[in-house]
């Protein structure tokens, strides 16, 4: 038997339709009405014209084809739709442990996880055996001559900043002192808390007056010492001790007779109490003729021991900070000392 074919006009639309033999057209018309009438409507939020059951997208949305992810190139064929996910203004992560945090272009050292019996915010020592302080320049100091407090950054070996460091000193001590000023210096962690104090009391650093030597008291946290650098006297060579809370003796520090170079660092050696062996060192770096002879910014390198205990460490930095405002930093007649004598 060969089946008839008819067109047949359904609505708008004409549609080819098999006749099998044994059907008239009225049979066939009544069924495809029937299928029209049963047809599902369209899920909320489709277009309803021109609907064929299938793959919609949303009215308003833009198309894609299936099965590719949207927003990654080369993400490979997924059968979902990317969306972009915006962090709402002002909102800010909290700090996160083992990851650097970046503020204002500087990249701070990731911040540890607190340690028992470490006072707070040193538990950054515990993981560094070198570090770098670079004193910032002051455009102010630099054109007038006007003395302002000095700052400082302290970094690892990586180049993440560890601590910050200001120098809280009013403007009448700094110009009539000048280096010899007493001074207090704060330092802070990445999360603006201030972590250790160090605090310099207004003393002689001539050799001249043996019992008016320079001291420095180091406190971590603020209010709470951990320990003293005091100058031993001698009669050729800076030297330092390092004491603990107690007064303790814990190191020494030797410097060069002459603290002046040209092209290479100047170097304090940490030795042991009784000064047999070296365990750590305070350098002062070269830093280059024009910024030697114009300015007063520093860098220091400081290395110690591992397992130094972090107090001790926090000390030594102290020490750092003590050795540079006696030798290294300029008077108003911009002339360094370069000895115990001057």
């Amino acid at each position: 038997m060969e089946k008839q074919e008819s067109a047949v006009k359904l609505g708008s639309q004409t549609k080819c339709i098999c006749i099998q033999p044994g059907l008239n057209l009225r049979t066939i018309l009544s069924r495809s009405t029937a299928m029209q009438a049963h047809k599902p409507s369209p899920a909320p939020g489709f277009s309803s014209a021109n609907y064929v059951p299938g793959y919609q997208v949303p009215y308003g949305h833009p198309q894609h084809a299936p099965g590719t992810y949207q927003g990654v190139t080369g993400a490979g064929s997924y059968g979902f739709q990317g969306q972009d996910v915006r962090i709402p203004e002002g909102f800010a992560f909290p700090p996160t442990q083992n990851q650097p945090i970046v503020s204002e272009r500087t990249i701070w050292m990731p911040v540890p996880p607190p340690l028992p019996n470490c006072p707070p915010g040193l538990e950054y020592l515990t993981q560094i055996d070198q570090i770098l302080i670079h004193q910032q320049i002051e455009l102010l100091e630099i054109l007038s001559g006007f003395e302002t407090n000095n700052k400082y950054e302290i970094k690892n070996t990586l180049g993440q900043r560890v601590y910050f460091a200001a120098e809280d000193t009013d403007c009448c001590t700094r110009n009539c002192c000048g280096p010899s000023r007493p001074f207090t210096l704060r330092i802070i962690d990445n999360l603006g808390h201030e972590v250790i104090t160090l605090q310099r009391p207004l003393r002689c650093s001539s050799c001249c007056f043996p019992c008016c030597l320079q001291e420095l008291e180091v406190q971590a946290p603020p209010g709470t010492p951990v320990g003293y650098v005091v100058q031993n006297w001698h009669a050729c060579l800076p030297k330092f001790t390092i004491q603990d809370a107690k007064r303790m003796d814990i190191l020494k520090i030797t410097g060069p007779c002459v603290v002046c170079s040209c092209c290479e660092d100047i170097n304090f050696e940490v030795k042991s109490v009784d000064e047999t062996a070296t365990v750590g060192r305070i350098s002062k770096q070269w830093t280059g003729f024009v910024k030697e002879a114009f300015t007063d910014a520093d860098n220091f390198g400081i290395t110690f021991p591992m397992d130094l205990d972090v107090k001790m460490k926090a000390v030594m930095i102290g020490a750092c900070f003590l050795i540079d405002f006696m030798f290294f930093e300029h008077a108003s007649d911009k002339q360094q000392r370069t000895g115990v004598w001057q």
